[in-house]
């Protein structure tokens, strides 16, 4: 193959390459993206559970890969960046694609012992995401609701890519609070 038909193929594998890696980039959150234009901010939950633990316990077991020493299971998760008194900037891995991509955000995560723990994204998949976990004490354990919200730029096409992104954020966030209320409860039962 020589001439215009060549040059045609090779314009089209090098297109293909491009737009496969920016894929690749933005979905791991390697080649964040953050226009500024045409904001479109969609809610994160709320997820609410009951944990038959005190809410103590259950502020400690999401504040432990942060602030104590983490079990090598969260160390594979979770690495802290940079730790203070009450914040950390912390890097979470999430293996998308049966593990051949992994997914790595920045986020500060603040802590207001026992009530409360917020994130704010610093670098990820899109350009905008604060959380919290709230925990309420109750007669018989702890109250744990997750929410925040999720934006994206660039108007309906954001809007999108926010409803991909938001579903696999949440059900990352399902499991972690699966996890954090079975750790909490095997800890009350000791």
């Amino acid at each position: 193959m020589t001439g215009r038909p060549a040059r045609a193929a090779a314009w089209t594998a090098g297109a293909a390459a491009v737009v496969a890696g920016g894929y690749a980039g933005l979905v791991s959150g390697a080649l964040p993206l953050d226009m500024g234009v045409g904001r479109c901010i969609r809610p994160l939950g709320p997820q609410t559970l009951h944990v038959a633990a005190p809410r103590d316990i259950v502020f400690e077991v999401i504040a432990q890969p942060y602030l104590g020493r983490a079990t090598r299971a969260m160390r594979e998760k979770v690495q802290v960046i940079e730790r203070g008194s009450d914040m950390v900037l912390a890097a979470h891995v999430t293996p998308l694609a049966g593990g051949r991509i992994k997914a790595v955000t920045v986020e500060t995560v603040r802590f207001t012992r026992p009530e409360r723990v917020d994130f704010r994204l610093v670098r990820g998949p899109v350009p905008h995401v604060v959380e919290a976990f709230l925990l309420t004490e109750q007669a018989a354990g702890t109250r744990l609701v997750y929410e925040g919200e999720l934006g994206t730029d660039l108007w309906r096409a954001g809007a999108w890519w926010g409803e991909k992104v938001a579903a696999r954020w949440e059900a990352a966030v399902a499991g972690s609070l699966a996890a954090v209320k079975e750790e909490a409860e095997r800890r009350a039962r000791r």
